[in-house]
């Protein structure tokens, strides 16, 4: 669907959900919505959880991205769109999504927290593969959730702190396991640079053989710095991403004789798989696949 007319659906279905969304409103600083909860609305999968941790107990969190999905792809229905509309919040991160930036344009909600500010390597929306910048999103959705909601202001504060201690231990295991990585120089080998966020936060350097878009073929000349790096380097292992065909990563690892491991971006991301246990697998394929000077 070209842009237009997905801007035209997206106007028609919120024009349409507009009186909904008025009678819906939490004016008198409860919590909105007919059952006096809590109406978040999230863009993707890592929103989402940071969302649904900070308003537990008091809000039921929307995630526009079906469980699996992939968040880039998003095309959103009437439905989706006017849930943005009535939403009390929304969570999402500009430039990420176009449908869902267009939706918003249409008619911008009351209260929106925008990520964005917290993705500022350049080109790169994977923030929340650093556990200090997803602390950080959880004060903001706590603050917005507060004056949306301010009979709920103590425990969304209360539950944006918990996170903040369980994220601050996940970036401790992070900074100790990797410590010797960084310290040897380990250049982190990546199908496509998506990791940019964890490399810098825990000293590594990342290599990716496609750039920031893994849709766009790697040049020869772009290749041939990767082998040269890969040899010269002294690399272990060409990580790929989960739920993207390897076989790129496989044709450089065989040709270069080192090994390929999987790491998660946190986006296609299945009801049985969360963002606590995603990282920490990835904390094990980063020490089991770096040379870390050992």
């Amino acid at each position: 669907m070209h842009a237009p007319s997905r801007l035209l659906t997206a106007a028609t279905a919120l024009l349409a959900t507009a009186a909904c969304a008025s009678t819906g409103a939490a004016g008198d600083g409860g919590a909105g919505g007919a059952g006096g909860g809590l109406r978040v609305t999230a863009s993707s999968y890592p929103l989402h959880y940071v969302a649904e941790r900070v308003t537990a107990g008091r809000g039921a969190v929307d995630n526009l991205v079906p469980p699996g999905a992939d968040s880039h792809d998003l095309e959103l229905s009437a439905q989706q769109v006017g849930e943005l509309g009535e939403a009390d919040l929304v969570v999402h991160l500009s430039g990420l999504q176009p449908a869902v930036d267009e939706a918003l344009e249409v008619q911008a909600p009351a209260h929106l927290v925008d990520a964005a500010p917290l993705a500022d390597l350049h080109g790169d929306p994977h923030f929340w593969l650093d556990p200090t910048r997803v602390a950080r999103l959880a004060e903001q959705v706590a603050e917005a959730a507060s004056e949306v909601d301010a009979a709920g202001a103590q425990q969304y504060a209360a539950n944006a702190e918990q996170l903040g201690q369980e994220l601050a231990e996940l970036d401790r295991e992070y900074a100790t396991a990797l410590a010797p990585c960084a310290g040897a120089g380990a250049t982190l080998v990546t199908a496509h640079e998506a990791f940019g966020y964890l490399a810098q936060r825990y000293g590594l350097q990342q290599l990716g053989i496609k750039g920031i878009d893994p849709h766009v073929d790697p040049s020869p000349a772009r290749l041939r710095e990767v082998v040269d790096t890969v040899r010269g380097r002294d690399v272990r292992t060409v990580f790929f991403e989960a739920a993207t065909s390897p076989a790129v990563a496989e044709t450089l690892a065989q040709d270069t004789g080192v090994q390929t491991s999987v790491l998660h971006p946190l986006e296609r991301v299945t009801q049985e798989q969360d963002y606590p246990g995603l990282m920490r697998e990835n904390l094990a394929a980063l020490t089991g696949g770096l040379n870390c000077g050992a």
